[in-house]
């Protein structure tokens, strides 16, 4: 794993930034993904290195210009470069008979983002019917899209006539599918199961509730095991007339190799219950290393006892079962950063509190997680990045106490401190790490803040604007005068 290009550039990163990166206490978390990130113990950084002058793929010349495009901070940037690398290493995913790249579209739905993963050859993976008209407005087709969701409208019907593949995430979704489809000769679907485990792999410690944490007793994910044992899953598929051709898991499973590979037995095990299957989608949870310290998953090391799984279960069926995997975190994550600027510094009797122009509204995962993203103070245009630090406490913009941008490792409501260059109001503040569940999972408009725009970044730091700033007339456009 610490030769994976990914672990190998975040690496690159914290040779340079360490400053700005480690928190400045110790402390173990596991925090979001499309499924789930690593699990990682920060240590004190000192503060004796001299401040950086470049975030993770943006330099300090960069931003001024940036901020030119986007009109204004803060705006969320993504590299281009990143994006077409992490996609082709998805592609490249070890596989036996045949492999399909889904996009998790929830992590990052900006146009341009699904546009540069469609030109790269892979397809779409949609949590809701709207996720699915977006895409195709972005150009996908209906037939590259495939839909599990916790919601599946009456929309579906329509979607599954254009070629949307839905794989039913209950039994009443499946009763659903029957009921629309049954005698039409349009009955193929996919079953996702809940194969009572969830994030982290196979053990007794994943059964317990967290917000990360897709399987198991504690998840409203997927069809639960036992309906397949006891056979109620196939009195379905019977009544309906139903042809189960995908199964689909997802637990979240880390960057373990021997973890995948007891994923990717049990996912087959349920394709030995239906002969019809004729691909079995593991879902996502690739964990990505934000901060240097963090381990990003080597995905041909985890693929090889993927493929090796799929091979035996041909060895023992007589069946070529084709792979589908559906990262998100993975693909963007670190691809994206919101560039802010420090607005305001308050000083109290123990912290120094530098106070951002975003916050929730832009970045979410720290407040809702306890995430921790690397955060780095650079100068304004024309001023030279200095030597002096310190320790300061990052807050977002809005009247919400819980707006903070570095909590303590997993503990979205205690305040963490990080060692930053010594800031002046003006100076920029790049959050790295924030292409994944950021613009798409934002505390949207609360205080009223228009949402941000996007930029994406061509290689030498050029950029183009990919998402206008909201204007305010937009946020109470559909709002109505009563009589």
């Amino acid at each position: 794993m610490p030769n994976s290009p990914l672990h190998r550039e975040c690496s690159g990163i914290a040779s340079k930034h360490s400053i700005t990166i480690h928190p400045s206490t110790t402390h173990s978390t596991t925090t979001h993904s499309t499924t789930t990130h690593s699990t990682t113990t920060h240590s004190t950084t000192s503060l004796n290195a001299s401040p950086p002058s470049s975030s993770g793929f943006l330099s300090s010349d960069d931003l001024p210009d940036l901020e030119a495009i986007a009109g204004t901070t803060p705006f969320y940037a993504y590299s281009r470069e990143r994006l077409t690398s992490s996609a082709k290493q998805a592609l490249a995913f070890p596989n036996a008979y045949g492999l399909t790249v889904r996009y998790a579209m929830k992590a990052l739905p900006t146009r341009a983002v699904l546009q540069i993963f469609q030109r790269e050859g892979i397809k779409i993976d949609a949590s809701s019917v709207f996720e699915v008209e977006r895409a195709v407005k972005a150009g996908y087709k209906y037939e590259d899209i495939s839909l599990s969701t916790q919601e599946l409208g009456e929309e579906f019907v329509g979607l599954v006539k254009k070629g949307v593949k839905v794989n039913c995430c209950s039994l009443d979704q499946m009763r659903k599918f029957g009921e629309a489809f049954k005698g039409t000769g349009n009955t193929k679907c996919g079953i996702r199961i809940n194969p009572g485990v969830g994030s982290g792999g196979f053990s007794a410690s994943t059964t317990g509730f967290s917000k990360t944490n897709v399987g198991g007793p504690t998840s409203s994910f997927g069809i639960w095991v036992g309906s397949v044992e006891d056979g109620t899953v196939g009195g379905i598929v019977e009544e309906y007339g139903l042809e189960v051709e995908r199964i689909h898991t997802h637990i979240g499973s880390g960057s373990d190799p021997e973890i995948w590979k007891q994923v990717a037995t049990k996912s087959l095990s349920f394709a030995e219950t239906f002969p019809t299957v004729t691909s079995v989608n593991l879902g996502g949870g690739y964990k990505v290393g934000r901060n240097p310290d963090e381990v990003s998953t080597d995905l041909q090391e985890i693929g090889l006892p993927v493929k090796q799984a799929f091979i035996d279960f041909k060895e023992k069926n007589g069946r070529s079962i084709k792979l589908e995997i559906e990262p998100g975190t993975f693909l963007v994550a670190n691809a994206g950063c919101v560039v802010s600027k420090v607005q305001d510094i308050v000083k109290t009797s123990s912290y120094t509190f530098l106070k951002l122009d975003c916050g929730m509204t832009d970045l979410l995962r720290p407040s809702l997680y306890g995430a921790i993203h690397p955060v780095t103070v650079l100068p304004r245009a024309g001023e030279e990045v200095g030597t002096e630090t310190e320790e300061a406490v990052i807050v977002g913009h809005c009247c919400e106490s819980g707006d903070l941008m570095t909590p303590l490792p997993g503990e979205p409501e205690s305040l963490g401190t990080r060692p930053v260059r010594k800031a002046s109001i003006g100076d920029y503040c790049v959050i790295d790490g924030s292409g994944a569940y950021c613009s798409g999972m934002s505390t949207k408009n609360y205080n009223s803040f228009p949402e941000a725009g996007e930029v994406l970044v061509e290689e030498g730091g050029k950029g183009q604007l990919i998402r206008k700033r909201q204007q305010l007339e937009q946020i109470f456009q559909n709002e109505l005068t009563i009589d």
